[in-house]
């Protein structure tokens, strides 16, 4: 029989603990997951761990400022070896980035749990998101030479093309939709209409997301708990895995898993689940 392919997930939680108030443990129970990577835990080491339970092994790098940020990759087997150095030194992205390699079969797997900064316009905000995302842009070629199966995953704060944000001409002059933001992609992954676009070009990642919906709106992945955003699927695609080449080709199923209505959200970012025949 064929091994059962690798389930690795990504949620921004939105707070972890309220998270599981709200029903993510349910999900998680039921989800099957292998590797689950975290975003905006806002909680102790102590307080993720006693969440999950005792079948995780948990990496946590928390943020410097308590109840900011916070990233997490939790697995069903320890890690081979993990870091958070990330950036110039003088650079603080504690709860930002967080990677590990994992042993499967005889390959390694480098995870990444990423969550970029949400950034404003015209304030030091936008400049530590710039800063992150050049830091982020020197790091993929890296890990692309660590690993031939590298994953980038989490909540990445900016839509890409016109197809990942419903209202995009209404945000074009908005922090996650600036033409200066989504030029990080297209050297990620290649700009639209290129030779090679999402299937090598760039610095070589593929956006699993996109490849797997094709040239369709959404799926969105981020809904704002006001007003009516999540009823009319007025979303944003900002939760995103970015696979090396040889990884992305491995994929054989992509999910949102967006709340069947409102009352039933956990977060207001949906989990991106997909499925790695290694």
């Amino acid at each position: 029989m064929p091994a059962k392919p690798l389930r690795v997930a990504t949620a921004n939680v939105n707070g972890v603990r309220a998270a599981y108030r709200r029903g993510m443990g349910d999900w998680l129970a039921a989800r099957d997951v292998d590797i689950l990577a975290l975003q905006e835990v806002r909680a102790s080491t102590d307080d993720l761990t006693a969440l999950l339970g005792d079948e995780w092994d948990v990496l946590h790098d928390p943020a410097s400022a308590k109840g900011r940020a916070g990233v997490a990759i939790a697995s069903r087997q320890k890690a081979h070896i993990h870091r958070v150095e990330f950036g110039a030194t003088d650079f603080d992205t504690a709860g930002r980035w967080l990677e590990a390699d994992y042993e499967v079969g005889d390959r390694i797997v480098t995870i990444v749990s990423a969550y970029v900064h949400t950034g404003s316009v015209d304030t030091p905000k936008q400049v530590e998101k710039y800063r992150f995302l050049d830091a982020m842009e020197a790091r993929l070629p890296q890990l692309a030479e660590h690993s031939e199966f590298a994953v980038v995953m989490g909540d990445l704060n900016v839509g890409h093309r016109t197809l990942d944000i419903k209202n995009w001409k209404g945000n074009v002059k908005n922090a996650g939709f600036l033409p200066e933001e989504r030029a990080y992609f297209d050297r990620f992954v290649g700009a639209e209409g290129e030779p090679g676009y999402n299937d090598g070009a760039g610095l070589g990642f593929v956006d699993v997301g996109r490849r797997a919906a094709g040239e369709v709106d959404g799926p969105y992945t981020w809904w704002s708990w006001r007003g009516k955003a999540f009823d009319n699927d007025t979303g944003w695609r900002i939760d995103y895995q970015l696979a090396t080449k040889a990884l992305a080709d491995t994929v054989v199923s992509y999910t949102v898993d967006r709340a069947a209505a409102y009352d039933e959200r956990w977060s207001d970012h949906a989990p991106v689940v997909v499925d790695y025949a290694i």
